[in-house]
């Protein structure tokens, strides 16, 4: 082997070692430089972030920008503290200020219906009190709402049996189904389920007192429960009107009304509550229906042990 090919392979082996070195250099920068970005998101999850490094490396930029992004979002978190704060005044306010004068209303309309009024005049009346009626509905139903959606009001899911609360609820919407003639069937059952036993008692409420209003006299509903790996179901099945397929996806929108039920006494928002509440519970609610041949809806709980 000549002197220049001893020269030229020493050459070689002196560029490999360099560049050898030179990877090692800079996958340790890398991983220091990641262990650092690391540590300063570990401090930006605890709130202790400050910047550290002021020269003009791309470690100090990074380091500027998060500065800058924790920043606007603590500011962001404050508007929006700030702006629950304020609409839970205003939603308290609201509900104090009206419920005095519907209260009144109420009581007056209440009082005119039972004197003894000529005939146009006693229309009139009792048409007053079913308005009132409506009307406290209707800005109880809108409070409601405004707190779930806003966060004001918390739901606590705690382990509760379901079938004292289905009876507590059936109990309530018997006597208007007896009045026209329907029956309510009922088969109790040891299921328990995770759920805040006041507020899903209300949502199977507005849901058994559509069943009741869109079944025909002479009708049925049935309430059952049924055990699954993850959930206990709840299905309530009533003889009624039914739903259309395009609309069974529309019924839980706010304020919503289907056109062939628009003569019947509801602002719709009973639906929209529901799910909103079951929603919040890590549950979810689904319909199936035909027209004319009835609708059965399912309430999914989490299944829980007593």
């Amino acid at each position: 082997m000549t002197k220049l090919e001893i020269l030229f392979c020493m050459a070689a082996l002196l560029i490999c070692l360099l560049s050898a070195l030179w990877v090692l250099y800079t996958k340790y920068r890398l991983r220091k430089t990641m262990e650092h970005m690391a540590q300063m998101i570990d401090a930006a999850a605890m709130g202790t972030f400050c910047e550290d490094v002021y020269d003009e490396s791309l470690l100090s930029s990074i380091e500027t920008k998060l500065a800058h992004y924790l920043a606007a979002s603590k500011i962001s978190a404050q508007q929006v503290s700030n702006e629950k704060k304020n609409i839970k005044k205003l939603i308290a306010d609201i509900s104090h200020q009206t419920k005095t004068p519907i209260a009144n209303i109420l009581l007056y309309s209440q009082l005119l219906c039972e004197k003894n009024l000529p005939e146009e005049s006693q229309t009139c009346a009792e048409a007053l009190n079913q308005q009132a009626e409506k009307l406290n509905f209707l800005i109880h139903s809108l409070v409601k709402i405004s707190r779930l959606e806003t966060g004001v009001l918390v739901l606590r899911p705690i382990t509760n049996p379901i079938s004292p609360m289905l009876e507590e609820v059936i109990a309530q919407i018997r006597p208007k189904a007896e009045k026209k003639g329907i029956r309510m069937e009922f088969e109790p059952r040891n299921l328990y389920a995770c759920f805040d036993r006041k507020w899903t008692a209300e949502a199977v409420c507005n849901i058994m007192d559509n069943a009741v209003k869109y079944t025909p006299a002479g009708g049925n509903i049935s309430i059952s429960l049924l055990h699954t790996e993850l959930f206990a179901r709840i299905a309530i099945k009533d003889s009624g009107i039914g739903i259309s397929e395009e609309e069974t996806a529309k019924i839980f929108g706010r304020f919503y009304r289907s056109p062939q039920v628009s003569n019947c006494e509801g602002v719709g928002i009973g639906l929209f509550l529901t799910r909103e509440i079951i929603a919040k519970e890590s549950g979810y609610i689904k319909v199936t229906s035909e027209p004319g041949k009835g609708s059965t809806f399912f309430i999914y709980l989490p299944a829980a042990q007593p």
